[in-house]
C-alpha cells in the first residue's frame, strides 16, 4: 500500500515519483519509542513510499496504536506475539518487499525534514548499492554524531609462519558535535553502514541472498556491509540526509525483557563466534574487547539506575557486585527460555512465520 503525501522535490522524474522505495520498520531494542518514530516518518518525509512494519512482541499499547495506525495510514503490519532478533524480523519484512530499494529503520530512529528525498538523491546519482545517512545520538536531536560513514574490511597480516585475518573498523566523527565538524561533512564513498537506517537496492538480495539470522545482536551490519563489498557492490554517506537514534536515558519496564534478550551475553556471544568463523578471523583485540564488555549495555540501562535507587546514590560496592551478578544469572534464564520456544518450533516442524506472523 502507498502512503500519498505531497509533490516530491524538483529533482524527481515523473518515473522516479513512483513508489520505488518500501521503508521497513523493525525493532532494535525497546518498543517505547515506536509512536514517535513512526509518526516522525510521516511528518518529515515528502515522496512517495510503501512501508512495512514488523511488530515482535511489542506490549498491548504499542499493539493498538500499530494497528489503528497501520488502519490509518494504509501500511501492511506483520505481528508476532514472541521475540525476534533483528535480523530475524528484517528478513520477515523483507519478504513483503516489491519496490527496487528497501530502506531499514529501526524502530527508535527519529527523522528530519528531507531525509528521504536525499538518500534517494544520492542513490539515484551515484548507482549505490547502500546509501547511509548522517546518523546523530540521543537528545537533543541532530547535534551529536553517531556515524557518518566509515570504514570496515578485512586484513590478512603475514608473519611469514601464517596468515592472520582481523577486521579493521572506524567510525567516522563518532561523538563529535554537529556544529563542529559541519564544513567536513559531505557526500562520500565508505565502506559500511548500519540498520538504524540504511537504503538498500533490493536486488542485491538476489545475489546474496537474505541477512545472517546467526548474527543475533551484534556484528550483523558489518557482515551486510562487507559482503555487499564482496559482489562488488558501493557505499555511500550522505550527510544532507540526517536522522537520530534515540536511546532512552532511562527506560522503561515495559522494555525490559525485550532489551534484556536483544543484549543478552547469550545473543552477544553466539554472534561474535558465528561472525569470527564465517570471516575466519583471529580472536584479537577487537572480539576480546567485545567479550570484556559483555552486558554493559543491561548494566548502564537497568542495573546502574537500580543500585543508585538503593543506595540514595551511595556507593555500595558489595552491592553492586552482588546486583550484577544475579543479573546475570537472571539474563541467562531469560535467554534459555527463548531458546527453549524456539526448539520447540523447530521439533513440531513448523516456521514462525507459519505458527506466529499475522499480517494486518
Amino acid at each position: 500500500m502507498t502512503a500519498t503525501l505531497t509533490s516530491p522535490s524538483s529533482f524527481l522524474t515523473q518515473q522516479q515519483a513512483t513508489p520505488r522505495i518500501t521503508v521497513l520498520v523493525s525493532p532494535r531494542e525497546r518498543f517505547s519509542y515506536a509512536r514517535t518514530s513512526l509518526e516522525s516518518i510521516y511528518e518529515h518525509t515528502r515522496v512517495p513510499f510503501e512501508l512495512v512494519y514488523v511488530d515482535s512482541g511489542s506490549p498491548k499499547s504499542v499493539q493498538k496504536y500499530l494497528q489503528s495506525a497501520a488502519a490509518e495510514r494504509g501500511f501492511t503490519l506483520l505481528r508476532t506475539e514472541h521475540f525476534l532478533s533483528p535480523n530475524q524480523a528484517r528478513n520477515l519484512g523483507l519478504e513483503q518487499v516489491k519496490t527496487d530499494y528497501v530502506l531499514f529503520v529501526d524502530n527508535d530512529l527519529h527523522v528530519s525534514p528531507g531525509w528521504l528525498e536525499q538518500l534517494w538523491k544520492c542513490a539515484q546519482e551515484t548507482d549505490a548499492t547502500v546509501v547511509c545517512p548522517l546518523t546523530c545520538i540521543g537528545q537533543p536531536l541532530h547535534e551529536i554524531i553517531h556515524l557518518a560513514g566509515g570504514e570496515a574490511r578485512i586484513e590478512q597480516l603475514d608473519d611469514g609462519e601464517k596468515t592472520r585475518r582481523k577486521v579493521h573498523e572506524k567510525h567516522y566523527f563518532v561523538n563529535r558535535p554537529v556544529a563542529e565538524v559541519q564544513d567536513q561533512l559531505h557526500r562520500r564513498q565508505c565502506e559500511f553502514a548500519e540498520f538504524h537506517c540504511m537504503l538498500v537496492k533490493r536486488e542485491i538480495f538476489d545475489h546474496i541472498g537474505s541477512l545472517d539470522e546467526n548474527l543475533l545482536s551484534t556484528r550483523e551490519h558489518i557482515d551486510f556491509c562487507m559482503t555487499v563489498a564482496n559482489t562488488g557492490g558501493t557505499l555511500y554517506c550522505e550527510p544532507a540526509s540526517v536522522v537520530t537514534y534515540v536511546p532512552d536515558v532511562l527506560y522503561r519496564w515495559s522494555d525490559l525483557a525485550y532489551f534484556m534478550l536483544r543484549w543478552s551475553d547469550t545473543w552477544e556471544v553466539k554472534s561474535l563466534k558465528h561472525f569470527r568463523k564465517k570471516w575466519n578471523l583471529e580472536k584479537d583485540k577487537y572480539f576480546k574487547k567485545r567479550y570484556r564488555r559483555l552486558g554493559h549495555r543491561r548494566h548502564a540501562a537497568f542495573v546502574k539506575p537500580l543500585i543508585r535507587k538503593l543506595t540514595f546514590g551511595r556507593s555500595v560496592p558489595w552491592l553492586e557486585n552482588w546486583i550484577v551478578k544475579q543479573e546475570r544469572r537472571l539474563n541467562k534464564i531469560i535467554a534459555n527460555r527463548y531458546n527453549q520456544r524456539e526448539e520447540q518450533i523447530e521439533k513440531i516442524g513448523f516456521s514462525s512465520e507459519q505458527t506466529a506472523v499475522k499480517k494486518v
